[in-house]
């Protein structure tokens, strides 16, 4: 393993243990869902999303599946982070909350909201960008509590 990954950077990280415990929870989020993109008959399109699957069906579900696959990438890559690169959950919180803040924008202000149809994730961003904004606060504060403990 560690011919793939280098050493963990676990003991340069100074933030709170909860952010990081947040961001391993963060990717267990992109898994499951990339799952269910990639695994469900319909990809969760028509039985999670209440999608019309009844125009372009194929090219509907050939989405839910690309999505699918790069959400477990996304997820697997977090999850590790969270785990042993600890040192870069400050990073990797900025870039999950620059995605759900434009997630948000497109699903209710930008060409998403013309629909009018909001899945489960157009709520779940809206909800996550204050959550995201406590933890990456927490994983900023110097002296904060460690992984092994108060410093």
């Amino acid at each position: 393993m560690t011919a793939l990954l280098p050493p963990s950077t676990n003991h340069q990280y100074h933030g709170s243990r909860y952010a990081a415990w947040f961001l391993a929870l963060y990717g267990v989020g992109w898994i499951v869902p990339g799952m269910i993109h990639s695994f469900l008959p319909d990809g969760g399109a028509e039985a999670i999303a209440g999608l019309d699957l009844s125009h372009n069906r194929k090219l509907i579900l050939g989405l839910f599946a690309w999505a699918g696959a790069t959400q477990i990438a996304h997820g697997i890559v977090t999850l590790v982070v969270a785990l042993f690169y600890r040192s870069l959950v400050p990073l990797f919180l900025v870039v999950s909350l620059l995605e759900r803040i434009l997630l948000s924008w497109s699903a209710w202000i930008g060409e998403g909201k013309a629909g009018g149809h909001h899945p489960p994730e157009h709520y779940g961003s809206l909800i996550l960008v204050p959550v995201i904004l406590f933890f990456l606060a927490l994983a900023l504060r110097p002296g904060a509590v460690h992984p092994r403990g108060p410093k």
